[in-house]
């Protein structure tokens, strides 16, 4: 409800994962590196922008706060941070408003009517044009199942099995 209303969410909804768990060489021996994602926020804030460090500081603190509420002595840890707001994403990565799913995944904006009716095959009106990603069927998240699918609409396009 927070996030809806623009302000930064007091208990926000953190995904934490540890990829050196499953790869040593992305941090030296003994150590690791942990990426959290925080859904969720809001791009456009009641109070405040996303330019000001002061807001953006705000935010890894309620974040690390979070974590640490699970995780006693986490923020100790901690050798350097690196956090992006969804102004970032946007500015960094071209990802419109920062939102990684390309859009909500509300009742209009799934399975048959991803992305928009009419065009959930993956082919485009543009010929040979395919669309493959978050903003496809079925949606955001890192499952590839959008990539595959689309893939599949290729092949039947090219009468390849």
């Amino acid at each position: 409800r927070e996030a809806s209303l623009g302000r930064i969410p007091k208990q926000p909804v953190i995904e934490m994962t540890i990829p050196s768990s499953a790869d040593a060489t992305l941090a030296p021996p003994g150590m690791h590196v942990v990426q959290l994602f925080v859904q969720y926020i809001p791009y456009e804030l009641s109070g405040g922008s996303w330019r000001d460090p002061k807001v953006k500081a705000t935010f890894v603190d309620r974040v690390l706060d979070r974590v640490a509420h699970f995780c006693p002595n986490f923020r100790q840890s901690i050798l350097h941070c690196d956090a992006l707001s969804p102004l970032d994403l946007e500015e960094i990565f071209g990802i419109h408003r920062g939102n990684i799913f390309h859009g909500a995944l509300s009742l209009d904006q799934i399975f048959h009517q991803r992305p928009v009716p009419g065009f959930s095959s993956y082919q485009m009106p543009v010929k040979n044009l395919f669309l493959a990603g978050s903003g496809a069927h079925p949606g955001g998240g890192v499952s590839g199942a959008p990539g595959h699918n689309c893939a599949q609409a290729v092949l039947k396009d090219l009468g390849i099995k």
